[in-house]
Formats: structure tokens, C-alpha cells, sequence
């Protein structure tokens, strides 16, 4: 099984992950950010991970700082799950619809960290977060998990579809380009590393 386990304790939070990227798609998710955990919910199941974190976060500020440090430990506990990525597909390109909204989120579980975020928000906010945070959540985690992670809406008008959209292609992503499969020895690199 390839798993994780992290801690991150700052002034500003304090989050406790548990990650296994062979599971079957079960959640406990505590963030403190209703929205947040409803989005990491269906990330986790349409990415057959079993994903556990609690959080506790000064979310009497504003919700930044949990969003993005639990996008810098999810990141971290996926790069150490992953290990030497021996095996592993590499690459995914994942369509998803959502009602009206049509979202593409390609990786590249590269080594090399990059967001291309190509996604306007016609709303500033879905209930009480905060949707610019979308994208500090992806930031956090392709930097931290070294990853190339393109997210792109192709159309759509609610934003909570968009963003429903974007989570589900993520974990979908996730679980295409980590699959092992037995035809591909060591990694899959003509350099022979990723």
C-alpha cells in the first residue's frame, strides 16, 4: 500500500493527514471549512483514495491559511505515498462534467512542480468561502507534491458546479496517474528518473 502520514503544526494550524492512494474511496475530513470538506469528500471518492484529516485552523481570520496549509500537507503525504514512481501511468488527462459545467484537469506527476490555473469565478463566494482560495488550494499541493497540474473550465455558470467539477477531475487524475501498470519498468522517463 502506498501511504502517508503527516503533521503540520504551525501558529496558524494544526492538521493531522493520513493518505492512501490504493484505497477505495472512504473519507473523514474535519477542516473546520464546511465547503472544503464537502470538496475533498468527492475528491477522495472519485479518487478511489482513503483520505483522513483533521484540522484545526484560524479560521476566525479568514479561511486561507487552512486551505492552503492542508494543500502543502495533502501535497507532501501524496509525494511520499507516491515513492519512487516506479511503474506508475505518470500522466493523466481527465474530462468531467458537473450539470452545465465542464471542467479538464491534466497532470504530469513529474518531479516538477507547476499550476496553469485557467479559471474565472463569476462569484466571489460559494456560502462563505472563499473561491479565489480554489486556487491557492492547487498551488499548495502541485508545488508540495511535485506535480505539473494544468485545471481548465471548458464552460459552466453555477460556481459550485465549476468547483464540484474541478475536485472530482482532480481525484479521477490522481487515481489514472498513479496506476501501476506491470508493462512500463522503472519509471516512465527516457532519463531514467522523475
Amino acid at each position: 500500500m502506498r501511504e502517508a502520514k503527516i503533521n503540520r503544526k504551525t501558529k496558524e494550524t494544526d492538521i493531522d493527514i493520513e493518505l492512501n492512494i490504493d484505497g477505495k474511496g472512504s473519507s473523514k475530513i474535519d477542516t473546520g471549512i464546511g465547503f472544503l470538506d464537502h470538496m475533498l469528500d468527492l475528491m477522495t471518492k472519485h479518487g478511489f483514495m482513503d483520505l483522513s484529516i483533521k484540522c484545526k485552523g484560524d479560521t476566525y481570520v479568514d479561511d486561507h491559511h487552512t486551505v492552503e496549509d492542508i494543500g502543502i500537507s495533502l501535497g507532501k503525504g501524496f509525494k511520499e505515498a507516491v515513492g519512487d514512481k516506479k511503474g506508475i501511468t505518470r500522466y493523466a488527462t481527465i474530462f468531467t462534467p458537473m450539470d452545465e459545467a465542464l471542467s479538464m484537469i491534466s497532470l504530469d506527476i513529474s518531479g516538477r512542480s507547476y499550476l496553469q490555473f485557467n479559471v474565472n469565478f463569476e462569484k466571489d463566494k460559494v456560502g462563505n468561502f472563499d473561491t479565489e482560495l480554489v486556487e491557492e488550494f492547487f498551488r499548495a499541493f502541485a508545488f508540495n507534491a511535485e506535480v505539473t497540474l494544468h485545471i481548465n473550465i471548458q464552460y459552466g455558470k453555477n460556481t459550485h458546479h465549476i468547483i464540484e467539477s474541478i475536485f472530482k477531475g482532480f481525484g479521477r487524475a490522481i487515481d489514472k496517474g498513479t496506476r501501476v501498470q506491470d508493462r512500463i519498468e522503472g519509471v516512465m522517463s527516457t532519463k531514467g528518473i522523475l
